[in-house]
């Protein structure tokens, strides 16, 4: 079973099974994302629509974005506003579905599964209007290391793990650079708010400077 393939199994019993790192990161993108209204955003990895409803909250227009079909069908089930447009797109390829520069654009939970992300950055950089927001939330890679990872019970009676790829801190921070973002905001979110555990999501704030 590839990603695709993955994400549309899981799409049956994603809102209905407790997930730790989803619910978190919901916690850490409602933090990170700049106070305001936004022309138009961009969200990536939109899913069955966790954080779809509170961004289209709070933007004229959003493009809400995913690879699988059946996370994309649930969220547009959910979410029938005449100001959102979602598209099934692989971002890993020319992005294709943003009609006009972004004041924002957020990433939720993905790039655990995409091995390069210069593209992702440099297409974000296209995306973004000049001092644009690129918000990232993801596993943290202290997770990683202990061998967490995206990973579902089948309807088998089994459990699927997700290909996935590490990507250090300072990956994500030298990438942003290189590619003409500064880091505004990098925050490390623990289960319970307890310090003393590993940290389950790190996120961050890029703005696009130029």
């Amino acid at each position: 079973m590839n990603i695709q393939e993955a994400y549309n199994s899981w799409a049956d019993s994603y809102d209905d099974v407790q997930n730790k790192t989803r619910d978190l990161e919901a916690q850490a993108i409602r933090s990170l994302v700049p106070g305001g209204h936004f022309d138009e955003v961009i969200e990536l990895g939109c899913g069955t629509g966790k954080n779809t409803e509170w961004l289209a909250a709070r933007t004229t227009h959003l493009t809400a974005v995913d690879f699988s079909a059946e996370m994309l069908r649930r969220a547009q089930e959910k979410l029938q506003q005449p100001h959102i447009t979602f598209h099934q797109a692989d971002i890993t390829q020319a992005w294709k579905f943003s009609r006009t520069p972004a004041n924002l654009i957020t990433c939720s939970l993905i790039l655990e599964h995409i091995q390069d992300l210069n593209h992702v950055f440099a297409q974000a950089s296209k995306a973004l209007q000049p001092q644009g927001h690129f918000y990232i939330g993801e596993l943290h890679p202290l997770k990683q290391y202990q061998g967490s990872k995206a990973r579902f019970d089948t309807a088998a009676g089994g459990i699927f793990e997700l290909e996935c790829y590490v990507h250090h801190i300072s990956d994500f921070t030298e990438t942003a650079r290189r590619h003409g973002f500064s880091c505004i905001t990098l925050q490390e979110w623990f289960d319970d708010d307890d310090r003393t555990t590993t940290p389950r999501i790190v996120c961050f704030l890029f703005r696009r400077e130029g």
